[in-house]
């Protein structure tokens, strides 16, 4: 299999907990907290190792929180290399209303990130042995740090032979395919805003996908469209497919377990087209389970089959 490393430039401890209701101005009694490990490129690390693949996760660690994300991705057995910076890794907080069942995220800016740290995280992923065959880059960029940081991170892999993953939005999207990726992954907001117009319908969406491709932004996108399903282009196909209906427990998790399904059965040798099956199934498992847990592999092969078979 080759070798698939993930990089998560602003990760951060999720803090779960649970509360009667959400009510302005009460005092709310949650109750007892479970501490997660999240961010873009650890979730699709933790999401290929339930899938039983293997990844190298490389991560930025600060402060007190940064020591419990060290000890809570070492408890999940996950091959990892931390970049120590100073600031404090931020929290997250993540509470479940029970007589709702809706859940509300707040999420945190990050930490600051000095020029002379990033310079120590890409010294680090040049340093690696083996270089990736696959580099995932995903999540958000902290408070500071320059849009353009994953297009020079998508730069430096590609000139060592690397396939460059991303799955981010806004002006860092913007500059990794000015740059020129493998693969992209938006959802249809962040590829509207991406291009820069509304679309009504999935012949636009084809078009305008082409498009990119054409100019070499890069040469596969995936575009998740929620429950609807998915769509795979590249210069040979043009693809939509919805998943098997499943029940919505969360939402949380899906794309960042799409990614992972995608890049691991990539990394397997399987083909583009079923690449893009597996990492449906996965995203559509991820929502079959509560909160914040990712894809399981046991439901991702049963879906995966099902669209194979149904083919």
């Amino acid at each position: 299999m080759k070798n698939i490393v993930t990089f998560t430039l602003n990760p951060t401890v999720d803090k779960n907990s649970a509360v009667d209701n959400v009510k302005a101005e009460d005092k709310l009694y949650c109750d007892q907290p479970v501490f997660e490990p999240g961010g873009g490129g650890i979730n699709v690390s933790r999401a290929i190792k339930k899938l039983e693949g293997s990844s190298l996760l490389l991560y930025t660690s600060g402060g007190l929180t940064g020591k419990k994300l060290d000890k809570l991705l070492a408890a999940e057995d996950l091959n990892k290399e931390a970049v120590e910076i100073e600031a404090e890794t931020r929290e997250n907080l993540i509470i479940s209303e029970k007589t709702s069942n809706l859940q509300y995220r707040f999420g945190m800016p990050g930490p600051e990130i000095s020029d002379q740290e990033c310079k120590t995280i890409f010294k680090k992923l040049t340093d690696l042995k083996p270089f990736p065959d696959y580099l995932v880059i995903s999540g958000s960029i902290p408070e500071g740090v320059s849009d353009d940081i994953y297009a020079e991170m998508a730069r430096l892999a590609k000139k060592r032979g690397a396939e460059v993953i991303v799955d981010v939005s806004g002006a860092p999207l913007r500059a990794a395919v000015k740059e020129g990726v493998f693969l992209i992954k938006p959802n249809l907001g962040e590829f509207q805003d991406l291009i820069g117009k509304e679309l009504q319908d999935e012949d636009q969406i084809k078009e305008e996908a082409l498009k990119l491709i054409k100019n070499k932004s890069c040469q596969v996108i995936i575009i998740s469209i929620g429950a609807g399903g998915a769509l795979l282009v590249n210069d040979q196909q043009a693809e939509f497919k919805r998943p098997p209906t499943v029940p919505i427990r969360s939402k949380v998790g899906a794309g960042d377990s799409m990614v992972a399904g995608t890049v691991l059965s990539l990394a397997r040798g399987d083909s583009l087209k079923n690449s893009f099956y597996y990492g449906l199934a996965a995203g559509s498992a991820a929502v079959m389970t509560p909160g914040t847990e990712l894809c399981t592999k046991e439901d991702t092969d049963r879906l995966f089959k099902k669209m194979i078979k149904n083919n």
